[in-house]
């Protein structure tokens, strides 16, 4: 039997107010009427902290554009869970954030685009950048702890160490740099993401010192752009091994990609209990350990580092979920990406930024 997750995210809405051509939220999103109401998530923390977690992360898309906000912070608190929300900061006003603080949110992730509002704004695609400056003016004089983060791609890499100086200014305890994981409208545009090798041998000492400099006052959270490197990034300490997420729809996934794997049946926590999904569906146990693994994975001294990589990239990029993860360098299948790199690092063209529509 699984060990009992430690963290939900809770994907409470895909509409949000910011139209990110980086979104790792699918295409094709959620539809407001399709949403969990009220009691069905009051349901799902019951069960989530019954199952044993003890952190809840709001988000979604905007979980500020959620009325009933306050009641799930409430519940959530009331059953002993750390409560964190994620948001944009737009909707974010000093009653609301008030509120919400005295029923139990414990911390607050910010999203930030950019250094500056004009490449902020032109990222998110709606002027933002000013509203996220009073979002964490209003957590630092509330006072619980913010974490900023920043997802980095080819179009404000250059600017890291201007990003991390915003990130000071605004009081936070944490920073997160990710490189942009390659889902939904982000796999949509990856050809007018994906950064360039001299672009990220630029950023890397900067993250580097940064990360000396401020150690004890900020952490910095590097994410790697794994296209680059030798050996890909870690899947979440294992597949299904600490986390959960619930969907906005109410659909229970091994990490919040996973309906990217075409032939991973998911469940609905409509149809069945949080538990048995988590130690006994097949989403769940498909990737769970290191059983499943064939070679290299499953002769690789790196298999429980890294645990093959990420499914959802190994399907998207050969069509199984159980293949090595190509971005290894030791995967028969390597050459898929290093073609991408060759492709769309150094285009004839530039090509134009799909933008992810706003829903509100």
């Amino acid at each position: 039997m699984a060990d009992a997750p430690f963290g939900l995210l809770a994907e409470l809405t895909h509409r949000c107010p910011l139209q990110c051509g980086y979104c790792s939220n699918p295409l094709e999103l959620v539809a407001r009427e399709d949403e969990l109401g009220t009691d069905e998530w009051l349901s799902v923390f019951d069960q989530a902290r019954a199952l044993g977690v003890l952190q809840v992360h709001l988000s979604g898309g905007e979980p500020l554009g959620r009325k009933d906000l306050p009641e799930l912070v409430g519940h959530a608190n009331s059953l002993g869970c750390y409560v964190n929300l994620v948001t944009s900061g737009l909707g974010l006003t000093a009653p609301r954030l008030a509120d919400l603080v005295s029923r139990g949110v414990d911390h607050v992730q910010l999203s930030v685009q950019d250094a500056g509002a004009a490449g902020a704004d032109r990222i998110a695609g709606v002027k933002a950048h000013h509203h996220k400056l009073v979002a964490a003016d209003l957590v630092r004089e509330i006072g619980i702890p913010l974490t900023v983060n920043v997802v980095l791609h080819r179009r404000n890499l250059d600017n890291v160490g201007g990003i991390i100086a915003l990130a000071e200014r605004m009081g936070a305890q944490r920073l997160e740099l990710a490189n942009t994981q390659y889902y939904g409208w982000a796999l949509r545009n990856r050809a007018a993401l994906l950064p360039t090798k001299e672009q990220l041998a630029a950023a890397d000492p900067v993250v580097a010192a940064a990360q000396e400099r401020l150690r004890g006052t900020m952490e910095i959270v590097y994410v790697i752009a794994d296209y680059h490197e030798a050996h890909p990034k870690p899947c979440m300490y294992g597949w299904g091994a600490r986390q959960l997420t619930v969907a906005p729809n109410g659909n229970v996934l091994p990490c919040p990609a996973a309906t990217v794997i075409a032939d991973l049946e998911i469940d609905n926590v409509r149809d069945k209990r949080l538990a048995d999904i988590w130690h006994d569906s097949g989403s769940f146990t498909a990737y769970r350990g290191t059983d499943w693994m064939r070679d290299p994975c499953r002769s690789c001294a790196r298999r429980e580092i890294d645990f093959g990589g990420c499914r959802c990239q190994a399907f998207q990029l050969t069509g199984d979920a159980a293949n090595t993860d190509p971005v290894c360098s030791l995967s028969p299948l390597r050459s898929t990406v290093d073609l991408i790199l060759a492709t769309e690092m150094s285009p004839t063209v530039e090509p134009a930024l799909v933008m992810r529509k706003a829903r509100r």
